[in-house]
């Protein structure tokens, strides 16, 4: 696996044999049975093709795995969920589920997206991956795919698909932000599917209620009844409003918030309160994300509040979705859900990466979300597990070429690393290792309005590039990480901005992690 990648979800991984034999098994077992029965049924049934077909059909399928399974085995170890690395899938390739959600059936997570492989705002899939883990992710067969001729051709756009179950119907309906690529379409789809993994069957886009729709989400309440939250009129109102009994039309505006310029919403109910979490309209560009509360979807809503520092901007990223692990007692206490968002890359869609965190719930129902570089998560408690990494200083490194320190108050060490890059680098010594493969999280500075890249090589081996977002504010610091191999040793040493071009970030301190 290449240096820099979460194993999320562990690599490529093959079914278990076992697992495998038992479907080949059942399937032999069900032609068998098959073949009896049509010796038996011919001689006692003048027409037994139609209703044994239809009873081979039933048996057949009733025997065959289901959508997600086999799923691969979870890793023994620890299962890191790393913010902002490259997370990989069980086949080693890329997740592409931005801007996406996830539906819970029984055991199994699905994890709907936009696939940006192609680095472009054109639809080319909206993807389906499985999980029983939220670590180990299988893709599936895309569950919505280009239809030409229609709203969601590989000529359009296709954003923030959504999926919920839909009682009524025992099916599963799929909302999301239908639009050309001038963005003046400004509509809703929706499909359909019998089983949550699709394919889906478009059915139609348009404006609900004659009127613009964006950025837009979904949410179920307790009673059964789904709500479309959408960006409307321009963007210059958000809207909320509930569907009909079966999911596939908006029926009534519940709430608009006049002048309320939100997108990329979730709602998590907690002790009959209801949490919206929306996003400013900074284009690709991350803000700082905001949180409001209600007795009632219709209101009176909270003034909106932040959910992170407000100069780290939600730590460079969007929200996209809100997840409750355990909704916690009768009155919340001891819920724990979590943050889903994007970190966009607008000239490399498809390298946009994802920032999910812990949400820490306050008695006053406040939510606030620290950054954590690297942690577990146990899906049947909600129990959240952070390690224990050790600080090295840039600052007490060596410096070479025309690299410099210099004052940083919200450091640590008080002192910072700049002018690496370009002639400059700085290099961290002593660093502490366990013979095999360790998280390093890099801590920097880039007050520019675009991004940036620096060079790390460990113990004098290549050049590995690694990319840093902008902090627009000297005095913010984000962490991007990366997955190096270090000796069984503490005479490691890393150097950044080696044979560098470019100015990278200031240097902080990395953090390393066993």
């Amino acid at each position: 696996m290449a240096e820099g990648k979460l194993p999320l979800p562990g690599g490529a991984r093959s079914p278990s044999s076992v697992r495998v034999l038992f479907s080949k098994r059942r399937l032999v077992i069900t032609l068998l049975l098959s073949a009896l029965l049509v010796w038996n049924w011919s001689i006692f049934n003048p027409y037994p093709v139609p209703s044994l077909l239809c009873w081979t059909a039933r048996l057949l399928t009733s025997q065959l795995p289901g959508p997600g399974s086999p799923l691969p085995e979870p890793p023994s170890g620890p299962k890191w969920i790393v913010p902002g690395a490259e997370w990989l899938d069980t086949a080693g390739n890329p997740i592409q589920a931005h801007g996406g959600g996830l539906l819970k059936v029984n055991d199994i997570y699905y994890w709907f997206g936009e696939d940006k492989e192609h680095h472009g705002s054109n639809f080319r899939a909206v993807s389906c991956y499985a999980s029983t883990d939220l670590y180990l992710w299988t893709r599936l067969p895309d569950a919505l795919s280009p239809l030409e001729g229609s709203s969601i051709s590989n000529q359009s756009v296709l954003e923030r698909p959504k999926v919920i179950y839909n009682a009524l119907n025992d099916d599963y309906v799929m909302w999301f932000h239908s639009d050309n690529l001038q963005y003046n379409a400004a509509e809703v789809g929706v499909a359909y599917s019998r089983t949550p993994e699709g394919p889906y069957t478009y059915l139609r886009s348009f404006k609900p209620f004659g009127a613009d729709s964006r950025d837009d989400g979904l949410y179920v309440d307790d009673d059964g009844s789904a709500y479309l939250l959408y960006a409307s009129d321009w963007n210059n109102n958000f809207k909320i409003a509930q569907l009909t009994p079966d999911f596939r039309d908006v029926r009534e505006v519940t709430h608009v918030f006049y002048g309320g310029g939100y997108e990329a919403p979730g709602i998590i109910k907690k002790n009959g309160t209801y949490h919206l979490f929306i996003s400013g309209l900074t284009g690709w560009w991350p803000n700082a994300n905001s949180h409001l509360s209600a007795p009632s979807l219709s209101g009176p809503w909270t003034k909106p509040k932040d959910i992170a520092p407000s100069k780290l901007r939600t730590y460079f990223s969007q929200n996209t979705y809100d997840l409750v692990l355990q909704p916690g007692d009768d009155q919340g206490r001891g819920m724990m859900s979590l943050y889903m968002g994007d970190r966009w890359k607008s000239n490399q869609l498809g390298k946009s990466s994802y920032i999910w965190l812990p949400m820490t719930w306050s008695d006053d129902d406040g939510v606030w979300l620290d950054w954590i570089d690297i942690f577990s998560v146990d899906v049947k408690t909600g129990a959240i597990t952070i390690p224990t990494g050790t600080a090295y200083h840039a600052a007490q490194g060596t410096l070479h070429g025309s690299a410099q320190l210099g004052n940083c108050t919200a450091c640590a060490s008080k002192r910072v690393v700049h002018h690496i890059g370009a002639g400059g680098s700085v290099t961290i010594p002593n660093i502490q290792g366990s013979g095999g493969s360790h998280w390093i999280s890099v801590y920097y500075t880039n007050a520019d309005w675009s991004w940036r890249e620096t060079t790390m090589s460990v113990n004098g081996g290549p050049s590995i590039i690694l990319a840093q977002p902008d902090t627009q504010n000297r005095a913010a610091f984000l962490s991007v990480p990366i997955r190096v191999a270090l000796k069984n040793s503490s005479s490691n040493y890393i150097t950044f901005g080696r044979n560098q071009t470019s100015y990278a970030g200031d240097l902080d301190k990395i953090i390393v992690y066993d």
